[in-house]
């Protein structure tokens, strides 16, 4: 699963952990089997207990804990395995919050796509009518659209690229330093651009398109992207554990996040902590698993958006290079790859320093499952572990043995 399943934010989200690992404390060593407790809920209990096992097992990797919400015909499951805090040796919770990465894309693209259907822009609107001088005119921002920025065709570069060398040696940058969206754009435009907006066939994951698009909604709502998120999605939905937080911390009971550094067998180092502003767009959406669960529901159940827009967020393209049966909709990805028989899952994956998020759903929504790792195998190449997360997805979205 990893190096092919996420290739796309893997290298960058190393270079960013490397950096927050360096002025981060080293926490205790990972524990060698498993901890905690895995599976509550009584119902369908062969299959459960194939979840209790597939959960332990990316645990037994050396992944300190693990939490899962699984969904489906036979009611709702939730694990938990190993540990939440390696310091205090405090186990897991099915609702323990956590940094949810990239799956903020699609709580990012539902706010934009309500605009939409408010008519106050439109999905083919160059960026440039609502937000002038946003991108440059040479950088093609007369040219880009919103459509384009949702589904990562617009050609804009990676900024996570260019933050990593703009900091040079004070890598301790990371953590203190407040970055506004407009610094993460310039720094992304000191990259080369991949291809030409919309070009025929070519498509390429860029975190900066989220940046934009967070801006849009401030300057259509006069409010914070946070703002917009909890008020059109977080409170109709009763979202309790979802925020975008306005600091470091993580309140509430959360998983603690770790990373192993400067070397894939070194001890983890808890990097719970550092400001959000890094990711703010693409990556700073804090929540636990129920909630995003219930937020994929809705979505697909056309409780956020209506018809036509909930299937513009679904006209899905492949995303690209050789990650075959992976695709891209407008803040949605679908995923062909996780069962044996091809079936289309759809969701997002979340991959930040300290945390790891799968979030995905059969397409007729019968089936959910969000998984959240409190380290990321990206980061320390465990493919072990990345392997058995994806098993994991498999046997609570496929069935028995992931079939």
């Amino acid at each position: 699963m990893t190096a092919q399943h996420r290739r796309r934010t893997g290298t960058v989200t190393t270079l960013l952990a490397t950096a927050l690992l360096t002025s981060a404390t080293p926490a205790l060593a990972a524990p060698a089997g498993t901890g905690g407790t895995a599976g509550t809920g009584g119902h369908g209990a062969a299959d459960r207990a194939d979840l209790r096992q597939a959960l332990r097992a990316v645990v037994a990797d050396g992944i300190p804990g693990a939490v899962a919400e699984v969904r489906d015909e036979h009611g709702v499951w939730r694990g938990t395995a190993g540990v939440e805090d390696l310091r205090t040796g405090r186990l897991p919770s099915a609702g323990d919050r956590f940094r949810a990465g990239s799956v903020t894309k699609s709580l990012v693209a539902t706010v934009v796509l309500q605009l939409v259907a408010e008519k106050r822009v439109g999905l083919d609107d160059p960026v440039d009518r609502s937000l002038p001088g946003v991108i440059p005119a040479g950088r093609h921002g007369k040219q880009i659209t919103v459509r384009q920025l949702l589904h990562h065709t617009s050609g804009l570069p990676n900024y996570t690229d260019a933050l990593v060398k703009s900091i040079g040696g004070d890598l301790n940058q990371l953590r203190t330093r407040h970055w506004t969206p407009r610094e993460l754009i310039a720094l992304a435009l000191t990259e080369t651009s991949p291809f030409e907006p919309g070009e025929k066939g070519k498509w390429e994951y860029s975190n900066t398109n989220y940046v934009v698009l967070g801006l849009l909604v401030e300057r259509l709502t006069g409010h914070s992207l946070g703002h917009e998120i909890d008020r059109r999605v977080v409170r109709p939905l009763h979202l309790k554990n979802t925020a975008v937080p306005s600091d470091a911390r993580l309140t509430g009971r959360h998983l603690h996040g770790y990373e192993r550094f400067p070397r894939p067998t070194a001890p983890y180092t808890d990097i719970t902590e550092y400001g959000p502003d890094v990711f703010r767009g693409p990556g700073n959406v804090v929540s636990d698993a129920h909630d995003l669960n219930t937020f994929y529901r809705a979505l697909g159940a056309g409780r956020l958006l209506p018809a036509r827009l909930n299937k513009e967020m679904r006209t899905l393209t492949p995303d690209g290079g050789d990650r075959k049966g992976r695709f891209y909709g407008l803040g949605l990805e679908g995923n062909t790859t996780i069962c044996a028989d091809g079936a289309l899952m759809l969701g997002h994956t979340g991959s930040v320093p300290g945390y790891a998020t799968f979030s995905f759903g059969t397409a007729d929504g019968r089936r959910q499952v969000t998984l959240v790792l409190n380290s990321d195998p990206d980061i320390t190449k465990n493919d072990k572990a990345g392997a058995d997360a994806y098993r994991f997805l498999g046997a609570a979205l496929c069935g028995k043995n992931g079939k």
